[in-house]
C-alpha cells in the first residue's frame, strides 16, 4: 500500500486528483492539510484533515506528499517536504524556473527521495487516440501535428490588469500540451515563439503558438488562446500518406466540472460525434475515410504508473529531464513575449 497526503484541499486537489487516486486500490490516501476554515469540497470518507505541516512531516506512514497547491508555493513547499524526508507529486507548473527544478530534483537525489510533476494529461483521450493512429502506419510518416487548447473566456483576461509569469497562459497551459510533445516526440531540435499580451503591456499573457522542429521534417505546433469563441480541433496530424483531425478534447474535465466522477463506467468516454476523422491513401492506391473510436483516458492511470515506480522501483514515468526542459521552453517563450 502507497500511503499519501495532500497538502491543498481546493479544486485541484478535489478534482483532478482525489477522484483518481481513489480508484487506486493499492493506494491510501491518510491526510488533508486544509488550513482554511471551511472548504466548497465535501469531506473525503476515512481521511484526516489537518491545519500544520507538521502533522505531514511527522507522520511515518505518509509515503507521498501531493501539492495541489496555487503555483507560486510549488517549489518553497517541495523543497521543504524533501527537507522533511517526504517524496513528492508537484502539480503543474513544477516550477517558475529550470534552475529551480534543477535545485529540487538535486536534493532529491542527495537525500533518495522521488519528485515528480503530475502529467496526469498525458492520459488525455485525444492524446492516447493521436498516438494509436500514429502508430498504425496509416498516414505514413508524420510531417506535422497542429494541437490547440483553445477557450473563449474574455473575462479572465480582462479582469488581470498585471503580469506574472506562473499565472500567464502559457505556464498554466502549454505546461500541458508541451509536455505531450516531449512525452512522445521528445526534444526539438529549435522552436519558434509566438507568445503575447493581446489586450497590452502589463496585461496577462492570453495567447500562445510554438513551433517546434525535429530534424525527421517533423514540424508541432502547440497553439491555445483565450479569444476563440469557435475552438479549432483538438489534434490535427497530416502524415505522408493521409490526414486524422480530433476535434473535440478528451471530456474527463467536462464530467469532473458536471461534478460527474470517475466512478461512472463512461465517465470521460467519446461518444460516436467525438470520434476523429481518418482519411488516407492505402497502398493500393484507394481512398479511405473513416471514424476512430477513442481510446480511453484516465488520470487514474498516472496513480497507477506513480505505484509502480514509489513501490516497484519502475522507471518514472515524468523523466527529470523532460521537466527541466519543459520550464526552459516557457522560459523562453516568456522572455520572447510580445505586446
Amino acid at each position: 500500500m502507497l500511503t499519501i497526503a495532500y497538502i491543498g484541499n481546493g479544486k485541484s486537489a478535489n478534482r483532478y486528483h482525489i477522484p483518481f487516486s481513489s480508484l487506486v486500490d493499492t493506494i491510501k490516501i491518510k491526510k488533508i492539510l486544509s488550513k482554511g476554515d471551511t472548504s466548497d469540497w465535501d469531506a473525503v470518507e476515512g481521511v484526516t484533515y489537518v491545519k500544520e505541516s507538521e502533522e505531514i512531516w511527522n507522520d511515518p506512514d505518509i509515503d507521498l506528499v501531493v501539492l495541489s497547491t496555487p503555483p507560486h508555493t510549488h517549489y518553497p513547499l517541495a523543497k521543504e517536504a524533501l527537507e522533511n524526508g517526504k517524496n513528492v507529486l508537484v502539480e503543474k507548473p513544477f516550477a517558475e524556473t529550470s534552475d529551480q527544478a534543477k535545485e529540487l530534483f538535486a536534493l532529491a537525489e542527495k537525500k533518495g527521495l522521488f519528485i515528480q510533476c503530475y502529467q496526469n494529461r498525458r492520459f488525455d483521450s485525444d492524446f492516447l487516440t493521436v498516438q494509436k493512429v500514429i502508430e498504425s502506419g496509416k498516414i505514413g510518416d508524420v510531417l506535422e501535428v497542429e494541437m490547440h487548447f483553445d477557450y473563449f473566456r474574455p473575462e479572465v483576461p480582462e479582469q488581470i490588469d498585471h503580469f506574472d509569469p506562473m499565472e500567464s497562459f502559457l505556464y498554466t497551459h502549454a505546461c500541458h500540451t508541451v509536455d505531450q510533445v516531449l512525452s512522445y516526440f521528445g526534444n526539438p531540435q529549435d522552436i519558434q515563439y509566438d507568445v503575447r499580451q493581446l489586450l497590452g503591456e502589463g496585461r496577462m499573457n492570453d495567447y500562445f503558438d510554438l513551433d517546434l522542429f525535429y530534424d525527421n521534417n517533423l514540424k508541432v505546433s502547440v497553439k491555445s488562446s483565450y479569444f476563440r469563441l469557435k475552438e479549432r480541433p483538438s489534434f490535427v496530424v497530416y502524415g505522408t500518406k493521409g490526414t486524422f483531425i480530433k476535434e473535440s478534447k478528451d471530456r474527463q474535465e467536462e464530467h469532473l466540472k458536471l461534478f460527474y466522477m470517475p466512478t461512472n463506467e463512461d465517465f470521460g468516454l467519446d461518444l460516436p460525434e467525438h470520434y476523429g476523422t481518418l482519411c488516407y491513401m492505402s497502398e493500393d492506391g484507394q481512398y479511405h475515410e473513416e471514424k476512430v473510436v477513442s481510446e480511453k483516458g484516465s488520470y487514474s492511470y498516472f496513480y497507477e504508473a506513480l505505484y509502480e515506480t514509489l513501490v516497484n522501483g519502475k522507471e518514472k514515468l515524468v523523466k527529470d529531464h523532460e521537466t527541466i526542459r519543459q520550464i526552459e521552453i516557457l522560459e523562453e517563450g516568456i522572455r520572447q513575449m510580445k505586446m
